[in-house]
């Protein structure tokens, strides 16, 4: 009996939204492979959150709450990583798609001789291997892909590519790593860490309503409509690489391919023409909803629903509505 491992993404405390769904879909992969999963826990929080990693199918944790696992840049996690791959004799890591963890995936496929596909957007089972789809070229194209021969795979996954289940599970056994970082490793030492200020928003990549705003807006204070649907819906907020490069909205939030990729459960455009550098960062997404003027937006072509009109006029009536419902 082997293990899948699943590197944990959290806040010090819990796993975030992304870590669980992937252990469910490792849960769901090991039990057809008669494999167990294990979770990998880096830095501090561990005990805490093992009973919550065991409920969504982890039966081990391997855990190292070390200062050294955050202190450092990069080095440190991928000698960690090493470490338990050597340890457990696994062949494949689950990891969340964001992009200092595609860091330590490249270097820690570099000393395991491993292959690296990222941006996963669903797992498969087939003869014993994994089975990675993603889309490509800005989401043109549906690629299916396989490790070859006996290479170890490590897989990133991206936010909302699958559901989160709890199974049920009794608490996991948590093994305490060991571990002492080389000279190499402590080159690169992590001098501060500044916590960007928070709206009480959901995290954008991470959420299962995003409202984006683009060029359309026409100035900065349009963002305020764009905030007030999404506070009414529990909506993070998104927004086009037109609007950030405006100084329209802090480049964090953009959407699309040279800013964050989102798969949520509805996305809501409003004011975006839908370039393809913005529709590949969400066209995954499960509905597509839009209000732009211009009918021949390009937006409109991958849309599930799309209104034609003036988004001054149409978002303050669907706030209307959404209020009146919820009343």
């Amino acid at each position: 009996m082997g293990e899948l491992l699943v590197l944990i993404d959290h806040d010090g405390e819990k796993p975030k939204k992304v870590s669980v769904q992937m252990l469910t879909k490792a849960r769901e992969l090991a039990e057809a492979a008669g494999d167990t999963v294990s979770a990998i826990w880096l830095g501090s929080g561990a005990a805490g959150a093992a009973a919550t990693l065991g409920n969504f199918g982890a039966a081990k944790v391997y855990s190292w709450a070390s200062e050294d696992a955050h202190g450092y840049v990069t080095l440190t996690q991928v000698e960690a990583l090493q470490n338990v791959f050597e340890s457990s004799g696994a062949t494949n890591l689950l990891f969340a798609s964001a992009n200092f963890v595609k860091d330590v995936a490249a270097r820690l496929a570099v000393r395991l001789d491993a292959a690296v596909i990222t941006d996963v957007s669903d797992l498969a089972s087939e003869d014993g291997r994994l089975v990675a789809t993603k889309d490509v070229f800005g989401g043109s194209l549906s690629t299916t892909s396989q490790v070859r021969g006996d290479r170890k795979g490590l897989f990133g996954v991206k936010p909302n590519a699958f559901s989160a289940a709890e199974s049920g599970g009794g608490a996991p056994e948590v093994v305490e790593l060991d571990i002492t970082p080389s000279d190499d490793a402590k080159k690169s030492k992590v001098v501060e860490v500044v916590a960007q200020a928070s709206e009480g928003r959901p995290d954008v990549a991470e959420a299962s309503i995003v409202v984006a705003g683009g060029r359309g807006l026409g100035e900065e204070s349009g963002f305020r409509i764009i905030e007030q649907l999404a506070d009414e819906l529990g909506a993070a907020v998104g927004a086009s690489r037109a609007a950030t490069d405006a100084g329209w909205y802090p480049h964090r939030y953009q959407i699309g391919q040279t800013g964050r990729t989102i798969s949520p459960a509805l996305y809501l455009g409003a004011g975006i023409s839908g370039a393809i550098q913005h529709r590949a960062g969400m066209q995954t997404s499960q509905i597509i909803t839009c209000i732009n003027k211009d009918s021949d937006a390009p937006i409109f072509q991958i849309a599930d629903f799309g209104i034609v009109g003036d988004l001054y006029k149409v978002v303050p009536k669907l706030i209307e509505e959404i209020k009146a419902r919820k009343a």
